[in-house]
């Protein structure tokens, strides 16, 4: 259970990562921001597709719906910004490291 939450946690740190990159990035498509924004905004937001209140169910689709989001609109990127993005993110990575 720990490692499959561990590796989940890994993934949405890359992804988190890549998205921050790709936002920098000068030929990143116009949409990028309007729809990072608003993935940002529904995390926030107190109107969820489940309300909160039922118990489990309206955390976990926070805790699924936002990563799959990223990943998305990873998906939906030109190749060569997430080309560029991955690298920066992994030069950042390895001097952390």
């Amino acid at each position: 259970m720990w490692k499959r939450f561990s590796a989940l946690w890994t993934l949405v740190r890359r992804d988190g990562r890549l998205l921050w990159f790709a936002l920098r990035h000068p030929d990143a498509p116009r949409w990028l921001r309007p729809a990072t924004f608003g993935l940002v905004l529904y995390a926030i937001s107190p109107i969820d597709l489940i309300p909160d209140f039922i118990p489990v169910l309206g955390l976990m689709d926070d805790v699924v719906l936002i990563p799959l989001a990223v990943h998305f609109i990873l998906k939906c990127l030109p190749p060569h910004v997430l080309r560029q993005a991955e690298a920066r993110a992994g030069a950042r990575t390895v001097r952390a490291g």
